[in-house]
């Protein structure tokens, strides 16, 4: 990514603060970090957090993905367009559950799915053991529940990698991201995987961008101390521009790959 244009246009204005990570699979390293220990509200990002602990509690045997669970959809999100087959249903399969919760933002299946596995202490514990910097709340919109950009990428690294050597345990996590709605002109939806947060004056984005089995680049973005965004669209054009250059290196990425095989043969 060009690093200088992105800190031109956004990390050097003075009443925000912004940050960016950005992984690249095939180069099993960061090739981009600005602020990576920018500690940011994550809002409903923290449910990606939510669905890590739930993975590593079924791996751990505690829990099954076929468990049962009680929901309430909140009627606020849009499980109704993404869900329309779940919506007279009063419980479902843990998996599901998580997909459904991070897909659909959805904090009262959130809610339900955390009750189920132990409660909101034994979650936020489990998180820690792996992000000492991540915490996460019952409210998303608590101030409190926050994280370094540096782990929330880690996190998004693991789940990623899980899903790699183990997709059968990891699979409802990705499916979540997959389902993702919020499309950005000019780039083909099945290139952006991810999972948004927001509260008035903060923005954080955290997704897979390309391909999702040929060489991604994994990325976290976070914005603090923005302009009110239901005044000003300073926000989402922050989240707009940094994936439309993410894109840009993700295709030029592709290039050079083909190119190095080329030379080769």
């Amino acid at each position: 990514m060009n690093k200088y244009k992105f800190q031109r246009e956004h990390v050097s204005r003075k009443y925000c603060e912004v940050g960016i990570i950005i992984y690249s699979h095939v180069k099993q390293d960061i090739v981009l970090s600005i602020n990576k220990e920018l500690l940011v509200p994550i809002a409903s990002a923290a449910k990606v957090a939510i669905a890590f602990c739930i993975a590593k509690l079924v791996e751990e045997r505690h829990y099954k993905w076929t468990d049962i669970v009680d929901v309430i959809f909140n009627p606020e999100e849009d499980s109704n367009e993404v869900y329309p087959h779940f919506q007279n249903r009063e419980s479902l399969a843990l998996q599901d559950a998580v997909e459904v919760m991070i897909a659909c933002h959805d904090s009262f299946v959130a809610e339900r799915i955390v009750q189920f596995c132990g409660g909101w202490d034994l979650t936020n514990n489990k998180i820690k053991s792996y992000f000492k910097t991540i915490n996460i709340t019952r409210n998303p919109r608590d101030l409190d529940s926050n994280g370094e950009l540096s782990e929330m990428l880690e996190l998004l690294r693991l789940i990623h990698q899980g899903y790699i050597t183990n997709p059968d345990l990891w699979i409802p996590v990705i499916n979540g991201l997959v389902r993702q709605q919020g499309d950005i002109e000019g780039i083909p939806s099945h290139f952006l995987n991810r999972m948004t947060g927001g509260l008035d004056n903060v923005v954080v984005d955290i997704g897979i961008m390309g391909e999702f089995s040929k060489n991604p680049l994994l990325y976290v973005l976070g914005a603090k101390e923005l302009p009110n965004r239901h005044k000003e669209t300073l926000a989402d054009q922050i989240i707009i521009d940094a994936m439309k250059l993410l894109y840009d290196e993700y295709c030029n990425q592709k290039v050079e790959l083909k190119n190095e095989i080329l030379s080769n043969s």
